[in-house]
C-alpha cells in the first residue's frame, strides 16, 4: 500500500466563493487545492450579465494570495428573462464558461432563479447550438414535494423532458445525492455528466438528525438515506468519465448556521482533496482518483488537462473546529476529525 499519491492538479467544478470579506477569507483555500474552479453566480446580487461576471472575476483574483496560480471559471445565473445574445457574447468572449439553472427558491440566493424551464427555452436552445454547458441544481421546489424527493421529481418532471427536446444540450447534473440520479446519468448520453460533493460521499441524513439537530451537516440538496450515499460512492469510484469532482463548498458564518433558521451549505474547501481521497482509499479505488479529480471534468467541459502535479501523503491531518475567514468564523466539514491524507504544500 503506497503512502503517497501524485496526480495532475485537480479542478473544482462547483464552488461558492461568496463576495466581500468572506471572499477574501475563503478564496485562498480553493486556490491552494485546485487549479481552476467553476464559480457559482448566486451572490446577493446574482451574476446575470457579462460585465457582472467580469467584475466578479476581478474581485476573486484580487483575493488570491500572491504566487498562487488559479483560474476562476465564471457562470451566468439564469433568470426567466435571460437574453440569449448576452449568453452567447459572454461565452464567445471567454467570460462565461457555463450557465447555471437554479429553480426559483431552491437554495441560497436563488429567489431570482427560473420559475419554469419553459421561460428560458430560447436561452437553452442557443446554448445547445453554441455548445455552452448548462449547470443544473436539480430539485423541484413545489411545496407539496417532500424535501427528500425533490431530486427524483426534478429528473422526472424537468430533466428527462428537457433532454428529449434538446438532445444536444450539454448538462452537468450538479451535486447529485440519490441513486435515482446515478441511474439517470448512467443511462444518459455523453452530453450528460455529474458532480459529486465530498459530504454526500461521507454522510447520510442521520448526520443531521441523530443526537440532536446538527446544522453543520445541513446542505442543499440534503443528504439522503444510506443506500443513496452508497450509490454515490460506487459512481464516484467506478472510473466512469461521467462523474467528476465538484465540492459545492458553501461557507456560512457559524451564527448563520447555528440559528433558528440555519443556512444550507457545507464549507469543505480547506480539506476537500483529503476528504475525497479518504473515500477512494476506503473503497479500494485510489488508482481511479486522478480520473475523478483531474481528468473527467476538463474533458467534459472541453478544456485542457492541467500539467502541474500535486502530492498527497498518508500522514493524517487534524481538521480544526473553526476557521477564520476574513473575520468570519466558519465551521469546516470534518471539524474536529482526523483525515488520513494530507496535501503536500
Amino acid at each position: 500500500m503506497s503512502d503517497t499519491i501524485t496526480i495532475r492538479r485537480p479542478d473544482d467544478w462547483h464552488v461558492h466563493l461568496r463576495d466581500g470579506e468572506v471572499l477574501q477569507g475563503v478564496a485562498q483555500f480553493t486556490a491552494r487545492q485546485f487549479a481552476r474552479a467553476i464559480v457559482m453566480p448566486n451572490l446577493a446580487s446574482p451574476v446575470t450579465s457579462v460585465d457582472a461576471a467580469a467584475a466578479y472575476r476581478e474581485r476573486i483574483m484580487a483575493a488570491i494570495p500572491a504566487g498562487v496560480e488559479f483560474t476562476p471559471l465564471m457562470t451566468c445565473y439564469l433568470t426567466d428573462h435571460t437574453d440569449p445574445d448576452e449568453l452567447e457574447r459572454g461565452h464567445r468572449e471567454g467570460v462565461f464558461t457555463a450557465a447555471k439553472l437554479y429553480p426559483a427558491n431552491a437554495t441560497t440566493n436563488s429567489a431570482h432563479g427560473v420559475s419554469d424551464v419553459a421561460n428560458i427555452r430560447d436561452a437553452l436552445e442557443r446554448m445547445a447550438a453554441i455548445g455552452m454547458p448548462l449547470c443544473v441544481h436539480g430539485e423541484v421546489t413545489d411545496a407539496e414535494i417532500d424535501v427528500f424527493d425533490r431530486e427524483k421529481v426534478f429528473i422526472d418532471r424537468v430533466l428527462e423532458p428537457l433532454l428529449r427536446e434538446l438532445p444536444g444540450l450539454k448538462v452537468i447534473f450538479e451535486h447529485i445525492t440519490t441513486e435515482d440520479a446515478v441511474r439517470f446519468v448512467d443511462g444518459a448520453g455523453d452530453n450528460v455528466g455529474a458532480t459529486i460533493t465530498p459530504q454526500h460521499l461521507h454522510i447520510n441524513r442521520n448526520a443531521m438528525l441523530v443526537g440532536g439537530i446538527r446544522p453543520h451537516a445541513y446542505c442543499l440538496p440534503v443528504a439522503k438515506r444510506e443506500r443513496h450515499r452508497l450509490a454515490l460512492r460506487k459512481a464516484a469510484t467506478s472510473g466512469s468519465a461521467k462523474y467528476f469532482l465538484g465540492t459545492d463548498s458553501a461557507p456560512h458564518a457559524r451564527e448563520a448556521k447555528e440559528s433558528a433558521c440555519g443556512c444550507a451549505g457545507i464549507f469543505n474547501a480547506p480539506y476537500a482533496l483529503e476528504s475525497y481521497l479518504q473515500v477512494f482509499d476506503e473503497e479500494g479505488a485510489i488508482d481511479r482518483f486522478e480520473g475523478f479529480a483531474s481528468e473527467n471534468g476538463p474533458r467534459f467541459y472541453g478544456l485542457p488537462l492541467n500539467e502541474a502535479r500535486i502530492t498527497l501523503d498518508r500522514s493524517g491531518v487534524e481538521v480544526p473546529g473553526e476557521i477564520d475567514a476574513g473575520g468570519t468564523a466558519i465551521v469546516p466539514f470534518h471539524a474536529g476529525e482526523t483525515l488520513r491524507w494530507t496535501l503536500r504544500l
